[in-house]
C-alpha cells in the first residue's frame, strides 16, 4: 500500500499524522498556495500535478495504490482532476470531507452560487465588510471601491491587492468565538463574506456573526461529481485497514 493525500486542510494534517503513527507508507500533497505549510510527518510534495494526465502519471510512476482528496471544499478543480485521474487509474479515491455549516436561528445569511454573486449582494452604500475567502478569490471585489475591507491571510500578501481600502491580518488559524468577536468589533465589521467551508476550525466567525446579528454572504459549495466520502480520520484510516491505529 502506498497512500497519496492531496492535502492543505487541518483534516487533512490529522490525517497525515494518524497515517504515520499507522506506519502506512503515504506522501502528503500541498497545493503550493501558502508560502511556509505546516510540517508533516510524511514525505512532502509541493505544487501542482500539471491537470489529469499528469496526476495519472503520477500516481503510475509513484505506485500509488489509495487517493486520500483532504483538500479544501472549495478545491473543486483539484477535486475534479482527483476523479478523473484515479478513474483513468483504477486507483481507489475516498474524499474526506466535512459537512458543510448549517443556518441555524438568528443567522442572517445570504446564499450565493460563486464570488461573483456575493460581490453583487454587497450593499451600494459605503460599508466594512470582512472577506473571509481566501486570496485568490479577491479581485472581483475591486468593483465594489466604496466598501472598506478586512482580509485575513496566512502569508502576507506579495503584491499590492486590487482592492483600494484593504486592511490585512497575517494569522493561521483555527480561531476562537472569542478573538473573532474583537476582530468584529475592532474593525467596526459590518458585512461578513464567507464560504461554506464547513469544520470547526473556520466556524468561530459564523458563530460571531450570529452573536452579533450580522449578515453574512454566504458562498455555497462547488457541485462535485459523485464520490465515495466520509467525515472524519477514524474513517480514511478503517478505509486502509488500519481501524485500530489511530492512536492518541
Amino acid at each position: 500500500m502506498r497512500a497519496l493525500i492531496l492535502g492543505g486542510t487541518a483534516d487533512a494534517n490529522l490525517l497525515a499524522a494518524a497515517i504515520a503513527r499507522a506506519g502506512i507508507d503515504a506522501v502528503y500533497s500541498y497545493g503550493g498556495r501558502t508560502a511556509a505549510p505546516a510540517e508533516q510527518p510524511l514525505p512532502t510534495r509541493i505544487g501542482g500535478f500539471g491537470g489529469v494526465s499528469g496526476l495519472a502519471d503520477y500516481l503510475r510512476c509513484e505506485g500509488i495504490t489509495h487517493v486520500i482528496d483532504a483538500t479544501h471544499p472549495f478545491a473543486a478543480e483539484m477535486s475534479r482532476n482527483a476523479i478523473a485521474a484515479c478513474a483513468q487509474t483504477t486507483t481507489p479515491l475516498l474524499a474526506l470531507e466535512r459537512a458543510p455549516w448549517d443556518k441555524a436561528s438568528g443567522d442572517h445569511w445570504i446564499e450565493v452560487g460563486d464570488v461573483v454573486s456575493a460581490v453583487a449582494a454587497l450593499p451600494e452604500s459605503r460599508a466594512s465588510v470582512f472577506l473571509a475567502i481566501g486570496r485568490q478569490h479577491i479581485a472581483p471585489f475591486g468593483s465594489r471601491p466604496q466598501h472598506a475591507y478586512t482580509l485575513r491571510f496566512v502569508d502576507p500578501p506579495k503584491h499590492a491587492l486590487p482592492l483600494r481600502d484593504a486592511d490585512v491580518i497575517v494569522s493561521r488559524g483555527p480561531f476562537t468565538l472569542e478573538g473573532e468577536l474583537e476582530m468584529i468589533r475592532t474593525r467596526n465589521i459590518e458585512w461578513i463574506v464567507a464560504r461554506n467551508s464547513g469544520g470547526s476550525g473556520a466556524r468561530a466567525k459564523i458563530d460571531a456573526a450570529r452573536s452579533l446579528g450580522l449578515p453574512v454572504i454566504m458562498i455555497t459549495r462547488p457541485l462535485l461529481p459523485e464520490r465515495p466520502r466520509v467525515e472524519s480520520v477514524a474513517d480514511v484510516m478503517e478505509w486502509l485497514g488500519h481501524r485500530t491505529c489511530l492512536g492518541a
